[in-house]
């Protein structure tokens, strides 16, 4: 098959080896694949990872444990649990200590004609969802994410930092809770996505400083002390600018991850009794029903669409300043692999 393989950089292989199927996978073949920065920060060397990447997918089931699911369009969530350990019974899958996850850790991911999951992986897309608004659900859930963990209310002030795709999809998720919503970021044409959700938003441009646009008191700007701050720069710069934002008792949700160490005054999260919230992977019910219902359309946010030959040009293209989603699809039509008997 077809597949972008991360080894020392990125590669196309054009005929790597058809997935092996376990007992409980499923197999999928992709139809479209999104660019994550997590992709971008793999071939520059995060986390060692070897092997097919992408995490981002929608695609068609060829082979199940449970034929019902051959044919059927689906997402999937990414994490691959054993689902036997304390964590798992638990109920935090997520945290298993024993988790592959595609295409990041262990177990080869979105960008190849085929990809393998677990069944209960599975999502099925509801047939109103297009294939270019379902490729959104993994990063949607993850916005997603944050209403599970943070309980933010109509009379809240939130303010989001960072207008690159993650932080304009937690955007569109926030608003949906009648919050005075503020989007902070350096890219016009990336706020003005926002601006088109009826959101409000500030321009900080190159150079400015926004910790002295809060001390300066521009409340015109809808910036002063809010009660729950969102850091979705994934610049370490971002922590202590988030810090400024929040007001005593507030909450800080990091959505960022940072490479190396991060300088923080401990003290000053004590003294003011602040909230911090790490948060990462979400729901996918609540993502796709968001996407069938149209209260989210996130097509605005796709920069261009490659195939997976033209993989090296769609990872330039999403490197570009400016540019949001660049997705990827296969190259052509094959026939799917015939119908398996694992159980």
């Amino acid at each position: 098959m077809h597949a972008l393989v991360c080894d020392q950089g990125l590669r196309y292989d054009p005929d790597l080896a058809d997935p092996v199927r376990l007992p409980g996978e499923a197999l999928v073949r992709v139809r479209l694949a999104g660019i994550c920065n997590t992709d971008l920060e793999l071939v520059r060397g995060y986390m060692g990872f070897r092997g097919v990447l992408g995490h981002e997918f929608v695609g068609e089931v060829v082979q199940a444990p449970d034929p019902i699911w051959v044919g059927r369009r689906v997402v999937g969530d990414i994490n691959a649990a054993c689902g036997e350990c304390d964590t798992c019974r638990a109920g935090r899958p997520t945290h298993c200590p024993s988790r592959t996850t595609l295409g990041i850790f262990g177990r080869n991911g979105a960008f190849a004609d085929y990809l393998l999951l677990p069944q209960a992986n599975l999502y099925q897309v509801p047939d109103v969802v297009p294939d270019e608004k379902a490729v959104f659900v993994e990063p949607l859930a993850a916005a997603c994410e944050i209403l599970k963990q943070v309980d933010i209310h109509p009379t809240d002030r939130v303010l989001i930092l960072g207008d690159g795709k993650l932080g304009l999809l937690v955007a569109a998720v926030l608003r949906l809770t009648g919050a005075d919503l503020t989007v902070v970021g350096r890219h016009a044409v990336k706020l003005s996505i926002a601006e088109s959700w009826g959101i409000p938003v500030l321009l900080v441009k190159r150079g400015a400083h926004l910790g002295a646009m809060v001390s300066s008191g521009n409340r015109a700007a809808g910036i002063g002390l809010f009660d729950t701050v969102i850091e979705c720069t994934g610049s370490p710069a971002g922590f202590a600018e988030a810090r400024r934002f929040l007001r005593p008792r507030g909450t800080l949700v990091l959505k960022s991850t940072y490479h190396g160490d991060l300088s923080v005054d401990m003290s000053g999260l004590v003294v003011d009794e602040i909230t911090l919230v790490g948060s990462r992977c979400g729901p996918f019910a609540p993502a796709l029903r968001m996407l069938e219902c149209g209260l989210i359309n996130p097509t605005s946010l796709i920069s261009g669409v490659f195939s997976f030959s033209e993989g090296r040009a769609a990872f330039d293209r999403a490197t570009e300043p400016g540019v949001l989603k660049v997705l990827l699809r296969p190259d052509e039509a094959w026939m799917p692999i015939p119908a398996g008997t694992l159980p």
